[in-house]
């Protein structure tokens, strides 16, 4: 899992990179030391974790934990800071833990493993019974009924979701994070901007390039697979 540092102390940031070297299940994807830094930093990298402090100069920590938040498909935040007054503005947020510091490895460790654990049970989720068998799209000829059985991915940009399907492409009034929670189970983010139906996933490909592309069946185009999103695809084709 890629692991994203905040603090505006370098041997602060240090000392946890020195932890995290300890774990093989994670992987310190860079490290910022404000807001600024770090939301262009989770933009770039898209890692799973970010460990942020509070106290920074600038916007603090608690306002950049919204504005994760606000993310399409954001990763976990565990605060690390040295002032306990904070916890309870924390937990107004979606941190999944507070870490005073100095922050010991054992206690890393079990904020850490909370995360994982909660991504396998993401992973395990069962099919939503109540998920619609076919999405409706606006096209030139007015409204058309798509099958989800014809559907291999969604992929967003900016504003607009494009469904790819056997019988072409359509725009939807839609997002990315309501499509992933009405069919919970049956498909499976690959990047932040794309999500892939699990059961037509033949095979996870090396790009020119050096990173991943998903190749599906009856269909040409192959979605790009994010560095942070790559193991729950091998994950998911070994449990085929």
């Amino acid at each position: 899992m890629e692991v994203l540092i905040v603090d505006d102390e370098p041997l602060a940031r240090s000392r946890l990179m020195r932890m995290l070297e300890g774990l093989e299940e994670y992987h310190v994807a860079g490290e910022a030391a404000d807001a600024r830094q770090a939301l262009l930093q989770i933009e770039r990298l898209d890692p799973d974790i970010v460990l942020l402090d509070i106290e920074m100069p600038g916007p603090g920590g608690l306002t950049v934990a919204q504005q994760i938040e606000a993310l399409e498909d954001p990763p976990a935040v565990i605060f690390c800071t040295a002032y306990e007054q904070y916890a309870l503005d924390a937990f107004s947020t979606s941190a999944v833990g507070y870490l005073l510091k100095p922050v010991r490895q054992g206690q890393l460790q079990q904020a850490l493993a909370k995360i994982t654990q909660l991504n396998k049970i993401q992973r395990a989720a069962a099919t939503n019974e109540h998920a619609r068998t076919s999405i409706t799209a606006k096209t030139h000829r007015g409204m058309e009924r798509i099958p989800v059985a014809n559907i291999r991915y969604f992929l967003a940009d900016q504003k607009y979701v494009t469904v790819y399907h056997t019988q072409g492409q359509h725009l939807l009034d839609t997002t990315l994070k309501e499509l992933e929670e009405e069919f919970a189970g049956q498909m499976i983010r690959v990047h932040r901007n794309a999500l892939v139906v699990c059961q037509f996933i033949e095979a996870l490909e090396r790009t020119a390039e050096g990173g991943y592309q998903v190749r599906l069946s009856d269909i040409d185009t192959r979605p790009v697979v994010s560095r942070r999103h790559a193991s729950e695809v091998k994950a998911l084709l070994q449990s085929l």
